[in-house]
């Protein structure tokens, strides 16, 4: 069995809708940390499963991320793990670009039957491989939202001003410190983000032997 290590950085997810096309909605999805896309490429079956150890440690090299995130299973897995609907019915997606994904993201572009005042997006990226993920999610005007597996999905509002323009680079990154104090206040903050961080670095060596 895999063991998974969500308690550093999060995930995060970007909504906003097209600047040129109302019917298209954009999900900017980025990982939260480089041993999150070593486990996902052992998921995916990018990377060897002797990468993990006895006792449920994952050893990463340097170079796993580009591997990982250049390889074509990842665009089917976000296509898979991120769904957009609109009046119950789905929109069609497919993954415009990808890149650094810690750092710049996969751009999965969705078009829709009719511009959506509303988008139901269901994001379940990492949690079938561990339920503790969490996924950080901005929208239009300042919608947020926080993903996981008791909530799986969210309507996000599009028909706002300023609405429209695409995804901007480092959008939900930048802005997932301001969720988290949002949802669990600054003073509570500092606390999980204390103890994730100790239990992280206790369960996940720096520079591990492969």
């Amino acid at each position: 069995m895999i063991a998974a290590h969500p308690f550093g950085d999060p995930q995060t997810v970007e909504v906003a809708a097209d600047a040129g096309d109302p019917a298209v909605v954009h999900v900017t999805w980025k990982v939260g940390a480089a041993d999150d896309l070593t486990l996902l490429g052992i998921h995916l079956g990018v990377l060897p499963a002797d990468r993990v150890m006895l006792d449920g440690a994952i050893t990463y090299d340097d170079g796993d991320a580009a591997l990982v995130q250049q390889a074509p299973q990842v665009e089917a897995y976000l296509l898979e793990h991120v769904v957009v609907s609109t009046a119950g019915e789905q929109c069609p997606g497919a993954v415009a670009a990808t890149g650094d994904l810690i750092a710049a993201g996969a751009d999965l572009v969705f078009t829709c039957p009719e511009p959506p005042e509303v988008a139901t997006v269901a994001v379940s990226t990492l949690t079938d491989l561990h339920p503790a993920y969490r996924t950080l999610a901005t929208g239009p005007d300042g919608q947020h939202q926080v993903y996981g597996t008791d909530a799986p999905s969210h309507d996000w509002s599009l028909d706002l001003p300023g609405a429209a323009g695409g995804t901007g680079a480092g959008g939900a990154g930048t802005s997932a410190a301001l969720q988290i104090g949002g949802v669990l206040g600054a003073a509570l903050l500092v606390a999980v983000a204390g103890t994730l961080v100790a239990r992280r670095r206790r369960r996940i060596p720096a520079h591990p032997t492969p």
